[in-house]
């Protein structure tokens, strides 16, 4: 299996407060807490994403 690459968001505090995101395997968006990073990983479909992603941006 390959491995995720993970990229921190430009706005993590500097606590590392944050999530981190993959998305070099396709099909996949896999997601960890930045502050554990060989915890467990949430592993979603693009199109789940998007639309989680898409709630954040609702008031």
């Amino acid at each position: 299996m390959p491995e995720f690459n993970f990229t921190k968001s430009s706005y993590s505090t500097p606590s590392n407060e944050c999530l981190e995101v993959a998305r070099n395997i396709p099909g996949t968006i896999a997601i960890r807490d930045s502050k554990s990073p060989t915890g467990p990983i949430l592993r979603l479909t693009p199109t789940t994403w998007t639309k989680f992603t898409a709630t954040l941006n609702t008031p």
